[in-house]
């Protein structure tokens, strides 16, 4: 009897919203303050059964980042916590988002400051849940608001495109504006996702096409592609030719585009961080300019 009583008390007795906390206090010293602030925070522990923990998060994104990166350390300390196997499973508990296949971005994106925040839906007929730990709540009218109108039918706000401030702060006033809206362009007809990594960055175009997407003429397109700043951090092209009756004619450009952003030069040199100068592959090594 006094054994069986000895090896209950080994295990950590406290309920998931303790133990979650523990963790939390751990993982907060151990993350940087945007990385914790932005995916771990708002997580919420939903309960701890058959040794299994589930913990919530309010979009697909943040569970996927989760998973991917903080899951076998969030199962160590827990295992370490109740000593015993712990399997984690981190799940869409939004409310909002009906099936996990939901485009949209985290709710981080679009937070409104405080004093901003909507109150009661207008919609008469919406039910809105009362306030939860860390603003559930609102975040749901706030999404509910940013994606469920016409209006956002039309906009599409979930289908956004990855900016820096640091783009916007330091490479702008380099570039300049049509340098700049030409690169932002192509980063458009290309796809990146910084949290799984996948990326397709090579597209088959025309000058004219990207002078569109940018509003500017194909001549300035021709310019951009050239300068130097641009041809080694951001955009390389290869000329398109296919062979007609007439002799071989030029069909386009294939463009790479580099998706994340760079240091520029001076910042290189100030941090002793030299960018690598092959980002793009070998197909694009060496490209003439066609005039």
């Amino acid at each position: 009897m006094g054994e069986s009583v000895s090896t209950q008390t080994t295990r950590l007795v406290v309920s998931h919203q303790e133990s979650w906390q523990m963790v939390l206090s751990q993982l907060r010293s151990e993350l940087s303050r945007s990385q914790f602030e932005t995916w771990v925070e708002p997580l919420r522990a939903l309960g701890y059964q058959n040794r299994v923990f589930k913990l919530g998060a309010a979009n697909p994104y943040g569970r996927d980042w989760v998973e991917s990166r903080l899951k076998s350390r969030i199962t160590h300390l827990l295992e370490g916590l109740y000593r015993e196997p712990v399997v984690v499973q981190v799940v869409v508990s939004n409310g909002f988002y009906q099936g996990e296949e939901s485009p949209a971005p985290p709710a981080e994106s679009i937070a409104l400051p405080e004093a901003e925040q909507p109150g009661p839906a207008e919609d008469a007929d919406e039910k809105v849940e009362p306030a939860q730990p860390g603003g559930t709540s609102h975040r749901k009218v706030m999404l509910q608001r940013a994606y469920g109108s016409r209006r956002a039918a039309i906009i599409q706000p979930e289908r956004g495109m990855f900016l820096t401030l640091y783009f916007f702060n330091n490479w702008l006033p380099l570039l300049g504006h049509s340098a700049a809206t030409v690169i932002l362009a192509a980063r458009s007809m290309c796809y990146w996702n910084p949290l799984t990594g996948e990326l397709r960055n090579t597209v088959e175009t025309e000058m004219a096409e990207l002078g569109r997407r940018a509003a500017v003429s194909v001549r300035t397109v021709k310019d951009v592609l050239a300068g130097e700043l641009v041809e080694h951090y951001f955009l390389r092209y290869k000329v398109r030719r296919i062979m007609t009756p007439n002799g071989v004619r030029t069909a386009g450009i294939v463009l790479q585009v580099r998706m994340d952003d760079p240091l520029i030069p001076l910042d290189q040199v100030t941090n002793n961080l030299p960018e690598e100068e092959h980002w793009y592959t070998a197909e694009f090594e060496s490209e003439e300019e066609e005039d």
